[in-house]
């Protein structure tokens, strides 16, 4: 059974920090392309970021040099370092997991992280 989880998210204030985590179990980590989405109140959900598992990443526009994802594969987790937040960053954050040859994908439950003015 796929499990991601993720953990990390809470109240922040404008311009502080955040680190989010999401450990997978059940699936073979290296051989997924790990993403952040995320859905502020109201819109539809989007990519934040996607790490390869051999360590490409790319990042949506409104997050680049701000936020950092990274993985660590020995121990099954996705992080994303996000500084100098923005109450427009305020939404769910949802960790994904895509299979690089079957595309199979899998969401978890998402956390919710709040920045406030």
């Amino acid at each position: 059974q796929v499990q991601l989880v993720e953990s990390g998210g809470g109240l922040v204030q404008a311009g502080g920090s955040l680190r989010l985590s999401c450990a997978a179990s059940g699936i073979i980590f290296a051989f997924n392309a790990m993403a952040w989405y995320r859905q502020p109140p109201g819109k539809q959900r989007e990519l934040v970021a996607r790490i390869t598992g051999g360590g490409t990443t790319n990042y949506a526009e409104s997050v680049r040099g701000r936020f950092t994802i990274s993985r660590d594969n020995a121990k099954n987790t996705v992080y994303l370092q996000m500084n100098s937040l923005k109450t427009e960053d305020t939404a769910v954050y949802y960790c994904n997991a895509r299979h690089t040859i079957s595309k199979s994908e899998y969401w978890g439950q998402g956390t919710q992280v709040t920045v406030s003015s």
